[in-house]
């Protein structure tokens, strides 16, 4: 054979492995159409903004099997404000999908779409999961509940807690995991090895609020409460403009009985951080505890007007009018409300 005749051969079985390789390692997976990737971006934003036909835009959005994991997981944000039993249906099927991401995030939404006491038989599988991030997920989602609540996962979640722990242990050089270690001890109410974990975060960095705060909330819980107050005012010393040692001095208030100085405080990290709802709702709670009920109902409304899809502030205002017997407002609360998730257990269940 000529020497051209055997370049030829060469070039074209290079040509034709090239071919193969390419109809072999290509993604199978048709790529979404303009108009879906549009709409998957209409349904975010309609969901996120609390606009008519939230939920419905969102369950078909999850019903997709061509998004990408971070898409995805993106929108289990905001499914905790659109419950339904096709919510979670949806969320309890991705459990079982191939992305870690989309199955931490379904967790994280399931937890707050589920009631303490069927978190765990929703959830307690996961304990069992291949990837060690979703298994610890689980254990977050899990902690606070009571052991006739964990019930049959009582044990793989202590089994997996000490895992988490551990694992937390070898990061001594993240403030933020100390942080987490520490809860996880104050669960099992191991108050000296909390301490440590939180002394190791601010050993790190000395100003972490994170830290400062649980090491507040720690010394309360023993009984600390002049050791948890010279924390907090010395925190509060070298920040006296944070939003967020305002709100931690109102709620260590509100632990030792001074409801009309925490309202003080809470209006002072209101007024630091204005649009900050978390706040706003927890001033509104605080305004209603010393029966100030119109100041509460007005904090709440501007909740949402801002954020019209809040189910949180949404059903809490729906408490207080209903309390205040202006049922024709309760009315208007929950017809928005069917408009944007007429499948809402608040919806089916009317006056």
């Amino acid at each position: 054979m000529s020497r051209p005749r055997v370049y030829l051969l060469a070039g074209l079985v290079v040509l034709l492995l090239v071919v193969l390789a390419t109809f072999f390692l290509r993604n199978n997976t048709p790529a979404p159409s303009p108009a879906l990737q549009q709409s998957y971006a209409k349904a975010l934003a309609q969901a996120h903004n609390g606009l008519p036909g939230a939920a419905r835009v969102l369950y078909q959005q999850l019903g997709r099997d061509d998004l990408s994991a971070i898409r995805r997981a993106s929108l289990y944000a905001e499914l905790p404000n659109y419950p339904s039993p096709l919510a979670l249906k949806l969320a309890s099927k991705d459990l079982q999908h191939d992305d870690p991401l989309v199955r931490r995030a379904a967790i994280e939404s399931i937890a707050a779409l589920v009631p303490a006491p069927q978190r765990s038989l929703v959830l307690g599988p996961m304990l069992d999961d291949e990837e060690e991030s979703v298994r610890f997920a689980a254990v977050d989602a899990l902690l606070g509940l009571t052991p006739d609540e964990v019930g049959l996962y009582f044990g793989p979640l202590q089994e997996m807690l000490e895992q988490y722990q551990q694992a937390l242990l070898l990061r001594t050089e993240y403030a933020q995991d100390q942080v987490h270690l520490a809860r996880l001890y104050i669960h099992e109410r191991d108050f000296p090895a909390a301490n440590a974990a939180l002394d190791r975060a601010l050993a790190l960095e000395p100003d972490n609020l994170d830290a400062l705060a649980a090491k507040v909330r720690l010394l309360d819980s023993q009984g600390q409460g002049d050791a948890s107050r010279e924390v907090l005012a010395s925190a509060l010393q070298r920040h006296p403009e944070s939003a967020f040692l305002q709100h931690e001095l109102g709620l260590w208030l509100l632990r030792h009985s001074q409801n009309e100085y925490a309202l003080l405080a809470f209006s002072r990290a209101l007024e630091l951080e204005p649009d900050n709802n978390d706040y706003r709702y927890t001033l509104a709670t605080s305004l209603h505890s010393l029966d100030q009920l119109d100041a509460a109902q007005k904090q709440l409304e501007t909740v949402l007007s801002r954020q019209p899809a809040n189910r949180k502030a949404r059903v809490l205002l729906i408490e207080y009018w209903k309390e205040s017997g202006q049922l024709q407002n309760v009315q208007v609360l929950l017809a928005q409300l069917e408009q944007q998730n007429p499948d809402d257990p608040l919806v089916q269940q009317g006056l």
